[in-house]
């Protein structure tokens, strides 16, 4: 990318719309728009609409703002054009755009990178622009704007202030062992680094709710062939997703289904029927269904009520299942579990409640407390709590501050800010060197 030249790209979702937006960041997007509109003077944040014109050709009546650096979304000149949603207007204004001197086209992603090069906001913050466009349920925007609005920032922000200041006392005593520093200073800081071990420990410990909120909830439906998996799939899918015979062992592989669950995303499992088979195919669903059901969130495990329960969906039954009884309107079973009937739609509204419920029960503190949402979040973490475990044990000034260092630069990763070159200011501030 070629940082000077000022970029343009459509914003807006592509295809007809009322509204198209253009956005234009960059130190020539003023030029562009006075080119555009013949207009040479124009207030920040003031919306103003104007006759759009390019080589003598008229390309819409549209309505512009202007955000002069360093006040805007990437802290650059920034420039949005509103123009009616024909694709043929927004290629004009795109094309005339190409054509001025200093603009290209955008590459992915250019505007936010741009924003966190000029420090406008980090990188969870960057992230959490791409989770918010990809977020698909109520608690996945939720989750996205509050590390937009700084959540995870904060929290780590705050950490790396606190591993700034103990590596420049840690320094300290390095650097200026001839000065008036308080005695046994690495001593003093072993309280303060297990605090932070702690205050890591509990943010990792945390199920890893966040990213599965993000990355969406695996919920299998297992049971004996013909305990009803694929019609209770197609019920809560509202729609005949899978194949439904009375034929054993018509499900063979694993069939997913995606549904908003009381705001949490959901993907729905229906896997192959539990049972012994001599059938290489079948035995391959078979194995597949026990690997989906180890590793989903929660299982809903299906017993067909007119029959003795089945030993091996029996075994499955864990403190992350749901029992569920089908075939309600055909016979009455004395096992617990919530009664079903796919047919005529007894139960069903029971069941969507208790997973719900349970799935509330699960990510409870996704919404106190900020979560982590990506695998990167937590190997940085985890690399910075091992180098704090080792700054706890080490045995000369020199490998404490090593490890601060390495834990500090971890951290940093996580929001692109690896910033140690205030140390020198907190030494210092904080003492009272060289009187």
């Amino acid at each position: 990318m070629t940082a000077n030249l000022t970029i343009f790209a459509l914003s807006s979702a592509p295809g007809i719309g009322a509204i198209a937006l253009v956005r234009i960041s960059g130190p020539d997007a003023l030029r562009a728009l006075r080119q555009l509109s013949g207009h040479r003077e124009f207030e920040p944040r003031m919306a103003v609409r104007l006759e759009l014109k390019f080589e003598n050709q008229i390309l819409d009546d549209a309505i512009a703002l202007y955000f002069a650096a360093p006040n805007s979304f990437t802290g650059e000149d920034v420039v949005e054009l509103n123009l009616h949603g024909g694709r043929a207007v927004v290629q004009g204004v795109l094309a005339a755009l190409g054509k001025m001197d200093g603009l290209r086209l955008a590459e992915p992603g250019e505007f936010t990178r741009r924003a966190f090069e000029n420090e406008k906001l980090d990188l969870t913050q960057a992230e959490a622009i791409a989770d918010l466009i990809h977020a698909e349920t109520s608690l996945q925007r939720a989750q996205a704007l509050g590390q937009l609005g700084g959540g995870l920032s904060d929290l780590y922000h705050g950490w790396a202030g606190r591993l700034t200041k103990l590596l420049a006392h840690a320094e300290a005593e390095i650097d200026f062992p001839d000065e008036d520093l308080p005695d046994g200073i690495n001593q003093k800081l072993t309280p303060d680094i297990q605090t932070m071990i702690s205050e890591l420990q509990n943010h990792l410990n945390d199920g890893r709710r966040g990213e599965r909120l993000r990355d969406g909830i695996q919920i299998a439906i297992i049971g004996a062939p013909n305990a009803g998996k694929s019609t209770l799939l197609n019920a809560l899918a509202q729609r005949d997703v899978a194949i439904v015979t009375e034929i054993a062992g018509t499900t063979r592989d694993v069939i997913e289904v995606h549904l908003d669950l009381g705001g949490y995303p959901v993907t729905l499992l229906d896997t192959a029927g539990l049972r012994a088979t001599d059938d290489i195919v079948e035995a391959e669903g078979i194995r597949r269904a026990h690997s989906r059901a180890r590793d989903a969130d929660l299982k809903l495990c299906l017993f067909d009520s007119r029959m003795e329960p089945d030993a091996a969906t029996h075994a499955l039954v864990d403190e992350n299942s749901i029992v569920v009884l089908t075939k309600n309107d055909l016979a009455q079973s004395g096992i617990r579990g919530i009664d079903i009937s796919a047919t005529n739609g007894k139960g069903i509204d029971d069941l969507l409640a208790e997973m719900t419920r349970r799935l509330e029960e699960i990510f409870s503190t996704v919404r106190d407390v900020p979560s982590l949402t990506r695998a990167r979040h937590r190997e940085a973490l985890e690399e910075t709590l091992s180098a704090l475990q080792r700054a706890i044990t080490a045995q000369s000034a020199e490998l404490i501050a090593e490890d601060l260092r390495l834990a500090l630069r971890a951290l940093g990763r996580i929001t692109g800010r690896v910033d140690v070159e205030d140390l020198l200011d907190k030494i210092f501030r904080d003492f009272c060197i060289g009187k």
